[in-house]
């Protein structure tokens, strides 16, 4: 079993019931979560003209491989109607792998750890939430000293439903 960590986040329609679906989903891809960070809602960093997102991370464990992990994400956000329309733009739910153990995987279709992980606030609030210790394999530190050295000055602020 490998243990790794999911960022899950969404801007349109029903967001936390988006990201409470997309999590209950991946017990049925063999993707076994043992720990979700609290919800926080966050602004947009790269295309500003949208929405905020509401984000967290996963802590789960696998017996999969990188790329098969991948596929069901991407499988899981079709299902609950994902449409790369506009890159960056608004979406129903986004799942992305942003830890897969310690292994560091390139490829034209997967970068694990994430390339942009250690510039987004949006990822490292919620990792360092339940995560503050794991050693992210690339840089040899762990989340909590890279949301430390993080230039990324981004609004993340815990959401409470209905809030």
């Amino acid at each position: 079993m490998t243990t790794i960590y999911l960022s899950v986040g969404a801007n349109m329609g029903d967001r936390a019931g988006n990201i409470r679906r997309a999590i209950a989903s991946l017990g049925a891809q063999r993707v076994r979560v043992t720990r979700v960070s609290s919800l926080y809602e966050t602004e947009p960093v790269e295309m500003r003209e949208q929405a905020w997102f509401l984000n967290c991370v996963v802590e789960a464990e696998t017996e999969l491989e990188p790329q098969e992990v991948m596929e069901e994400l991407l499988g899981i956000e079709r299902s609950l109607g994902r449409e790369r329309r506009v890159p960056k733009g608004p979406r129903a739910i986004d799942m992305d792998i942003l830890l897969f153990g310690s292994r560091v995987v390139r490829t034209a279709g997967l970068g694990i750890p994430h390339p942009r992980m250690g510039e987004r606030r949006f990822v490292l609030v919620p990792l360092a939430e339940i995560a503050a210790g794991v050693r992210h394999p690339v840089f040899q530190k762990t989340i909590a000293e890279l949301l430390a050295e993080t230039g990324d000055q981004s609004e993340v602020r815990k959401w409470e439903e209905g809030g």
